[in-house]
């Protein structure tokens, strides 16, 4: 484990982007560059939980992946089955609490099954909580807070004027999740992609040139570095 002079943020989010581009560099289907992901994916959660991060938040499927084709979409549910049906073994040892973000219902039944059981028999876990985006888009978080909100108002259960950044923030998928101090982005890319966008308004993004599949545990070290090298000022002087 590597040693940190500096301050282990205790929550971090990671875009996981870069999986078919490493494929196709090697000539290898789309889903085997997801295999790969699934791998690092592994690989970076048991790490941080030797670090002591306390959060990770990882974007596995985002409301706009869709769009792909049917047989690589069919692969990613298969790979996030087969992990979460390995995760169920072992996650009591690792002390692992599982939650997802996202809207479920377009899921497969039985994947939808795995999701509510990895998040009801880890719940009392608290040695580190992974938190999986899936079938997750920042703007459809925000709309869907907002409706649940205005039909507690129609409904008579609030006041419009109630409505504030903490009690909106209770209607999100993250209700009771401190925001990411660090949100990381593998792959070279240089936006956001709809990910967590109310909970980043104050952190610190690092923009790395590594494909996810490739991601190792001293990449995750040098955005670590590169975060207690800012000054967090939230707006202040």
């Amino acid at each position: 484990m590597a040693e940190h002079s500096g301050q282990i943020p205790c929550h971090i989010a990671i875009i996981m982007d870069g999986n078919g581009r490493w494929a196709k560099r090697r000539g290898l289907p789309r889903t085997a560059g997801h295999a790969a992901g699934a791998e690092a994916f592994r690989r970076i959660a048991n790490y941080c939980r030797t670090l002591g991060v306390k959060y990770l938040t990882v974007y596995a499927f985002s409301t706009e992946n869709w769009k792909r084709s049917a047989e690589e979409v069919s692969g990613i549910m298969k790979l996030l089955g087969k992990y979460l049906e390995e995760a169920l073994e072992d996650m009591e040892k690792n002390h692992v609490r599982f939650r997802f973000f996202g809207d479920l219902s377009r899921l497969s039944p039985a994947l939808q099954k795995l999701c509510q059981d990895a998040q009801a028999r880890s719940a009392d876990y608290s040695e580190v909580q992974v938190n999986f985006c899936l079938n997750y888009g920042g703007r459809d978080e925000i709309v869907r807070a907002s409706q649940r909100f205005a039909e507690e108002v129609a409904a008579g259960k609030r006041q419009p004027e109630e409505l504030t950044e903490e009690l909106l923030s209770s209607y999100l998928y993250s209700a009771n999740v401190p925001d990411p101090e660090l949100i990381i982005r593998p792959s070279g890319e240089m936006r956001t992609s709809n990910f967590l966008l109310w909970q980043s308004a104050y952190s610190e993004y690092v923009f790395m040139d590594v494909l996810w599949p490739d991601f190792q545990p001293k990449d995750l070290d040098a955005a670590i570095a590169e975060y207690n090298r800012r000054n967090r000022r939230f707006g202040g002087v």
